[in-house]
């Protein structure tokens, strides 16, 4: 019998391409996809962002369907606008995802790219608010099946 598949966020598999260089595995997260066939992706990285790298956020006040839309960017920390990265990590993403026939994925809730009910607020102090990463926003727009680890 052939495993349905799911695109699991790299980091909550124990790649260690988040943010800080380090990541979010979790014991929760192998429990759930071992009846999967898993692909593991970083937008981040997909979208040519080095590991590690300035923590960025989405502009006060907007979700990643405003990123995609041109309404709002991605800054980094230090204020550089990593808008573009994030956008063609997420179309990256989409493309493995069609390629591979996948209609499922597992990504890390609160990024920026992969938040699927809540992002940081923007204000870089660990607040977060409800919305949508960017990649997420992506996935769902072609009728991707969305959830975050928050959700096993």
């Amino acid at each position: 019998m052939t495993k349905e598949k799911i695109a699991v966020s790299a980091c909550l598999l124990g790649h260690n391409c988040k943010y800080d260089g380090g990541n979010n595995k979790t014991q929760k997260v192998l429990d759930y996809i071992r009846d999967y066939e898993c692909i593991a992706v970083c937008p981040e990285v997909l979208g040519k962002l080095a590991t590690p790298r300035l923590a960025s956020e989405i502009e006060y006040g907007f979700s990643g369907e405003d990123i995609l839309d041109g309404k709002a960017k991605v800054i980094s920390k230090e204020g550089v606008d990593v808008t573009q990265n994030f956008i063609d990590g997420a179309k990256k993403t989409y493309d493995i995802l069609k390629k591979n026939k996948i209609k499922k994925a597992l990504l890390k809730e609160s990024s920026p790219s992969c938040g699927v009910n809540s992002i940081h607020t923007g204000e870089f102090c660990g607040n977060k608010k409800k919305g949508q990463g960017v990649t997420t926003s992506l996935l769902k727009k072609y009728d991707i099946k969305v959830l975050s680890e928050k959700e096993i």
